[in-house]
């Protein structure tokens, strides 16, 4: 159940930024320069210039490479290398990463898988808390029945009651018997989401998946103008907000 989440990722305290997670099959510094010159090229007639840079240190050291975080629109977006051929991606929004979105279309633009990993405890009660959510979105590099989505399949709490949906081909380990159980919330759980992250190579609950011997993780900034309804927060107010 996902109010029971064990082993989330730095036990939750980055939470929201890494609530939701994008995963990209090819490498960290491949993807964020692939990155910053697509956002580079939508920014430029607003005069903002896009750079890449190298982050080390910690998993936590990376993350904070991010703050402040942002409302109105991001601004810093973070590849972080993992012992796998799959790159981490996160963004420096307040109310989370966006990671739909820019996942499906470097998976096309690279050549490669994508992913949105999405792992949220329920505890949301009389008026506060969130929303519970467990969910796996596989994007591929060519365009299928919907855009580029090759799987999805989740189970979240949408403003009071679960919802249970599946969409694209299941993989050959998929417990799909379980998609039949009487609750919603036990048809796709966090045990599960982990359960089919390890048979695609990853394990983005652990920490000591991230920045193999050392290597960098890989700082996507813009500079310039921001929007007029631009935001700062740091993260201890980002997670007041939930």
């Amino acid at each position: 159940m996902t109010e029971n989440m064990k082993g989330l990722l730095l036990d939750d305290r980055w939470a929201p930024v890494t609530s939701t997670m994008g995963f990209l099959e090819t490498a960290a510094e491949h993807a964020a320069r692939a990155f910053a010159a697509w956002q580079g090229r939508l920014m430029a007639p607003r005069g903002i210039s896009v750079e890449v840079r190298p982050v080390s240190g910690t998993l936590e050291q990376a993350l904070s490479s991010l703050l402040p975080l942002t409302g109105g629109e991001t601004r810093r977006d973070l590849f972080i290398p993992t012992r796998s051929p799959w790159t981490a991606y996160v963004d420096n929004g307040w109310t989370g990463t966006d990671a739909a979105s820019p996942m499906a279309y470097m998976a096309r633009t690279v050549g490669c898988r994508g992913l949105r990993v999405v792992a949220v405890p329920h505890t949301y009660r009389k008026g506060e808390g969130r929303y519970g959510a467990v969910m796996l979105e596989v994007y591929g590099p060519h365009r299928t029945d919907w855009l580029n989505y090759v799987r999805v399949v989740s189970a979240s709490n949408d403003g009071g009651h679960w919802v249970f949906d599946q969409s694209g081909e299941p993989f050959p380990f998929e417990k799909l018997e379980q998609y039949q159980a009487r609750r919603v919330r036990d048809r796709f759980t966090f045990d599960m989401l982990k359960d089919y992250l390890r048979h695609l190579g990853l394990s983005p609950f652990e920490e000591d998946f991230y920045l193999p011997e050392g290597a960098p993780a890989w700082l996507v900034e813009k500079t310039g103008p921001v929007v007029a309804t631009h935001a700062e927060y740091t993260l201890a107010q980002a997670r007041e907000r939930l």
